[in-house]
């Protein structure tokens, strides 16, 4: 019994020593520069590259919430001056820490004017699209120049 104690006990050890072994090597591998302004940067609650991209967007409307630890952004409604009998209003969430496309989600409600009361209508999806391809590059676009200083 003794015999099948020790072996045991040796096998254990093997293995422990075998994963320390493999952990301690990877503890000395030096990260890419590009590993370093990855996607997963994150000083706030969410990537901060979408983050920026999103508030830099969408800043041409009114801001009603920006929660940076939930990534989520509400403008206000926005009425374009040259069209002032439409209004649109945005949301932006942020679903992740890493800048991927799937990361974002933005919703858009819009409103026309009729008969003085402002009544919902629909939402092309190539805007919503646009919209996350606008911040999406943008996004990408300061990733790079994190990398490059």
């Amino acid at each position: 019994m003794r015999s099948h104690y020790s072996a045991r006990r040796i096998s254990r050890t093997a293995i422990a020593v075998a994963m320390l072994a493999a952990l301690g090597a990877c503890s000395h591998k030096a990260r890419p520069k590009s590993d370093l302004a990855a996607a997963n940067v994150t000083t706030i609650g969410v990537n901060a590259y979408l983050w920026k991209a999103a508030l830099e967007t969408v800043s041409f409307a009114p801001l009603l919430q920006a929660d940076s630890n939930g990534g989520v952004i509400v403008t206000d409604w926005y009425a374009n001056p040259s069209d002032p009998k439409e209004r649109v209003k945005l949301s932006v969430s942020i679903l992740d820490r890493d800048l991927r496309a799937d990361a974002l989600q933005v919703n858009a409600t819009r409103q026309v004017a009729q008969n003085g009361t402002w009544v919902d209508a629909p939402v092309q999806a190539a805007t919503v699209q646009k919209l996350e391809d606008v911040i999406l590059t943008r996004a990408r676009a300061l990733r790079r120049q994190a990398i490059t200083g």
